[in-house]
């Protein structure tokens, strides 16, 4: 990132909580009444994933450079607010009974550890799936991101800078504030797409925002900047709170061309455990699972 990206880069909050209903971003830590940690195993190597009909995601290069995006869209009020918004990819088009797999990892304080039983199971059953990295995660442990993104079934993306919902008038959700300007949107997703693609050596195709809430000025902003904002069709585990019974039977929801959203970095949530239920019960029911 050049000096201008640098002395942009901003600071914003912590991971959002669990408001009234389910959440889609991250909770606070969770004390024991979740699945245990099951203990991490040595597995095989994975064999080449089988991806969907590519999605069409934004250019390779932005063909702006942040500031300017950031410029185009200053002082712009935005009308809508949400997880489904025109520009947002929810689902793909699928061959047969596709399904897509992604895992948000959060970072920031008690949310940057591994559920190293989850991503256990993805290598042992040959699952591809799609990690949405944040940039305090990435940077608690760059080796670990590194081990993931050498591993083929794993394709890394941007899941922002500071786990912020991505917004150009400070638009809260789950009680976290969003990002309150068009400048600060822009960076929260350009400093985390500068990182992985410094550390990977492969610009992220993908990004979701904390808590997956956009406004449409946000949307715009992300895809100007050569990345498709991604939905989902799925909320797997409640912003990691769900117990496994609970991810395995919103997993069992699942249709072709659909994306499901879940965690991977609370290893003491049902998350591993609802998969390892749920995933071969959709395999057994004519899923496959497919990159993006």
């Amino acid at each position: 990132m050049g000096s201008n990206g640098l002395s942009r880069r901003r600071l914003f909050g912590a991971c959002a909580t669990l408001t009234a209903g389910f959440a889609t971003g991250c909770a606070v830590a969770q004390g024991d009444s979740v699945a245990p940690e099951t203990t991490s195993r040595v597995v095989p190597q994975p064999a080449a994933p089988v991806s969907a009909q590519p999605i069409a995601t934004g250019q390779a290069a932005p063909p702006l450079a942040p500031a300017q995006v950031a410029a185009r869209h200053a002082g712009t009020i935005p009308h809508q607010w949400g997880v489904d918004l025109p520009g947002i990819t929810s689902g793909f088009p699928a061959a047969g009974k596709q399904f897509a797999l992604t895992f948000d990892a959060c970072g920031g304080p008690g949310n940057s550890d591994i559920d190293q039983a989850l991503i256990d199971l993805l290598i042992v059953e040959q699952i591809p799936a799609t990690l949405f990295l944040n940039k305090r995660w990435v940077d608690a442990d760059p080796a670990r991101v590194q081990r993931l993104a050498a591993n083929p079934l794993f394709e890394l993306a941007n899941h922002g800078s500071v786990h912020k919902p991505l917004s150009v008038s400070g638009r809260s959700a789950y009680g976290i504030a969003g990002t309150g300007s068009a400048e600060q949107a822009a960076y929260e997703v350009w400093d985390n797409h500068q990182r992985l693609t410094e550390l990977t050596g492969r610009a992220p195709r993908f990004f979701r925002t904390g808590t997956a809430h956009y406004d449409e000025v946000a949307v715009a902003i992300v895809n100007e900047l050569g990345e498709t904002p991604l939905g989902f069709t799925v909320n797997a585990d409640f912003g990691a709170t769900a117990s496994s019974a609970q991810v395995k039977r919103a997993m069992s929801a699942a249709a072709p061309g659909g994306i499901a959203l879940a965690h991977m970095h609370r290893p003491r949530s049902g998350t591993a455990a609802g998969m390892a239920a749920a995933l071969p019960a959709l395999r057994a029911a004519g899923f496959t699972f497919v990159h993006l």
